[in-house]
C-alpha cells in the first residue's frame, strides 16, 4: 500500500500494489498519478530501509530528487566522515539541531545533514543506563557461578539484542562489559543523518522535510491499529481496493476531527462517548432520551460544528 498525505497529515491519495512490488518501482507510478495535480516538483522522502546504491541510482534517474535518512553503521562513511566532523549545530527548534556536512568534491560530492535531538538523546542515555545496570547484575550472577565454563545464560546474553551489543568475550571465554562499545553507542544518542541530491534544500528544509515522514508513519499506525485495516479477508481485487478506500476515508475523518479540535482522536472519542441514548419504560409508553452532554462533549461538538442531539428522540 502507498499513501500520500499533506503536511498536516490529511490523506489525499492512496495506492494498492501487488504484494511482490519492489518499493523503488512504485516511484514512477506515484509521480505520474500526482502529475495531474500540476505539481512543479516532486521530492521522494524515505527512511533508512530504502537506502542502497541501486535505489539511489533509480531515484536520481532523470533528474529526480530524493531525501533519505541514512543508516548509521560502525565503520561506514556516516560514522567516519559525518559524525566525526567538527562544527557547530544550528538550532532549528527546541528539540532539533542541524549541522551540514559535505563529503567529497565536485559533482560526486555527497551532502549530508547531521540532526541532533537533545530530548531523544537524554531518553536514550537513561534507557541505556537501565540496560547496563541490568547487565552488570547478570554478569555478577554469572561470576558467582564460575564453575560453569560455558553456560546457556552466557549464550543467551551474547545473542540478546538488548545486552549483546555491550559485551565482549575474553580469551578465557568469560563475558565482560565492553567500555568501547558503550562509548561507541553514546555517539549515536539523539542523532540521525539525512542525505539529499537536491541542493536547493537548506539544512533546515532537509531535517524538517524528513520529519514530515512521521506524518505518514502516524497515518499507518492509525490505519493498522485504531482503524484495524488488517486483516483483510478478501480475494477479489476490487473488494480489497474498496476495503482500503473505506479505511482511508475513516482516517480522513479522524484527521479532520483532530485538526478542528486541536486534540487526538482518542480524547475526542472518549468525550463524545459520554453522550448516550437511554431507553425509559413506563406504564404510559417508552421514551428514547439522550443524556445531557458534558462540558467537554459540548466543546467537541461546537468545534466540529455539529448540533447537539435533541433531548427526546422518540415517544411511544
Amino acid at each position: 500500500m502507498g499513501l500520500a498525505v499533506t503536511r498536516e497529515g490529511f490523506p489525499v491519495r492512496h495506492w494498492v500494489f501487488p504484494g511482490n512490488t519492489v518499493d523503488v518501482t512504485t516511484v514512477d507510478q506515484v509521480k505520474a498519478d500526482l502529475r495531474g495535480w500540476q505539481l512543479t516538483r516532486c521530492l521522494f522522502v524515505g527512511d533508512a530501509g530504502m537506502v542502497s546504491a541501486s535505489n539511489l541510482r533509480a531515484l536520481s534517474r532523470g533528474g529526480a530528487k530524493y531525501l533519505l535518512c541514512m543508516p548509521m553503521r560502525r565503520g561506514d562513511e556516516i560514522t567516519r566522515e559525518v559524525l566525526a566532523r567538527p562544527g557547530r549545530y544550528q538550532t532549528v527548534a527546541e528539540n532539533l539541531q542541524v549541522k551540514e556536512v559535505m563529503v567529497g568534491e565536485g559533482e560526486r560530492r555527497r551532502r549530508y545533514v547531521l540532526c541532533y535531538n537533545p530530548q531523544e538523546a537524554e531518553r536514550q542515555r537513561s534507557h541505556r543506563a537501565e540496560v547496563l545496570k541490568e547487565l552488570e547484575a547478570e554478569l555478577a550472577s554469572l561470576r558467582e557461578a564460575a564453575d560453569e565454563q560455558h553456560s546457556k545464560r552466557e549464550c543467551a546474553l551474547r545473542a540478546s539484542a538488548r545486552y549483546g551489543r555491550y559485551l565482549k568475550l575474553t580469551a578465557q571465554g568469560r563475558l565482560l562489559l565492553d567500555a568501547a562499545k558503550v562509548k561507541q553507542a553514546e555517539r549515536f544518542d539523539g542523532k540521525f543523518v539525512v542525505h539529499s541530491n537536491d541542493d536547493t534544500l537548506s539544512s533546515e528544509d532537509m531535517a524538517l522535510g524528513y520529519k514530515q515522514l512521521q506524518r505518514v508513519e502516524e497515518a499507518w499506525r492509525t490505519l493498522k491499529s485504531g482503524l484495524r485495516l488488517r486483516p483483510v479477508f478478501h480475494w477479489a481485487p476490487h473488494r480489497i481496493h474498496a476495503h482500503v478506500a473505506l479505511t482511508v476515508l475513516s482516517l480522513l475523518l479522524e484527521r479532520t476531527a483532530e485538526h478542528a479540535c486541536g486534540d487526538t482522536w482518542r480524547n475526542i472519542r472518549d468525550d463524545l462517548k459520554r453522550i448516550q441514548l437511554a431507553q425509559l419504560f413506563s406504564p404510559h409508553g417508552t421514551v428514547w432520551q439522550v443524556t445531557e452532554p458534558t462540558a467537554d462533549a459540548t466543546k467537541r461538538l461546537k468545534s466540529l460544528q455539529i448540533k447537539q442531539p435533541a433531548p427526546i428522540l422518540s415517544l411511544a
